[in-house]
């Protein structure tokens, strides 16, 4: 059984400052593009759904969770970033994911963990603040978590709770990066501004990171970036 560990007080960003894709030269970013493109090119091992924090693995050298708001697109990107439709189950039912899902890469020193969706959910109320809580435990005590990546809806950008998740990141001192889903549904100049909100917002957060990548699971947009990105976050990168 995993040790459910502390994490260190570090300051955001002191052990996972990768520059954004932008800020590379032609030579540099393509050896990133072609991490990420290895990185993703098989597809990962299923570990385990986590319903208690006393069920954890072992902990990764690196690992990274994915997080949003129900019915943001998240089961969707994983499967278009692994570039397959059976890594995620997509669901017409918001707030289907109920527990910690475990993905291991073919990379065995990286965790991908696909955490259930905030907000609206068609299950208990009682349910709803359980999977909260264990969210909200794993994010503050789990020291191999390099970076969350916050999936918002670009129709919609940042929320409330979407913001509450990020005070708790900042508060905890875990790094976290925003990734616009669903662009091919908003208009190029509407995209465009909520870029520019969206850059504005971070900057008041401490623990984000200031690259945003903006994706289209569907016209596999934005993908090739993000994957890089998460290739970074490995040891020898």
């Amino acid at each position: 059984m995993a040790e459910h560990q502390e994490r260190p007080q570090l300051r955001p960003h002191q052990d996972v400052s990768s520059a954004p894709l932008a800020a590379l030269d032609d030579e540099r970013r393509a050896r990133a593009l072609q991490a990420g493109k290895a990185l993703f090119a098989r597809p990962p091992v299923f570990l385990r759904g986590v319903a208690s924090l006393a069920d954890l693995p072992e902990p990764h050298a690196v690992e990274i969770a994915f997080a949003g708001r129900s019915n943001v697109g998240k089961s969707s990107l994983i499967n278009a970033l692994f570039g397959r439709k059976d890594v995620a189950r997509v669901s017409n039912t918001p707030g289907r994911t109920r527990e910690l899902n475990y993905f291991r890469f073919h990379d065995e020193r990286m965790a991908l963990v696909d955490m259930p969706g905030y907000g609206y959910a068609r299950a208990p109320k009682s349910l709803v603040r359980k999977w909260q809580a264990m969210s909200r435990d794993f994010l503050r005590g789990r020291a191999a978590l390099r970076r969350v990546f916050i999936l918002i809806d670009s129709r919609h950008g940042i929320k409330p709770q979407d913001e509450e998740v990020m005070a708790l990141l900042d508060e905890v001192a875990v790094n976290y990066q925003v990734v616009l889903t669903k662009a091919d549904k908003t208009r190029a100049d509407a995209l465009d501004r909520l870029v520019a909100k969206t850059a504005r917002t971070l900057q008041k957060h401490p623990a984000a990171h200031p690259e945003i990548h903006v994706t289209s699971a569907r016209k596999r947009t934005g993908l090739d970036d993000l994957r890089a990105a998460i290739a970074g976050l490995l040891p020898d990168h």
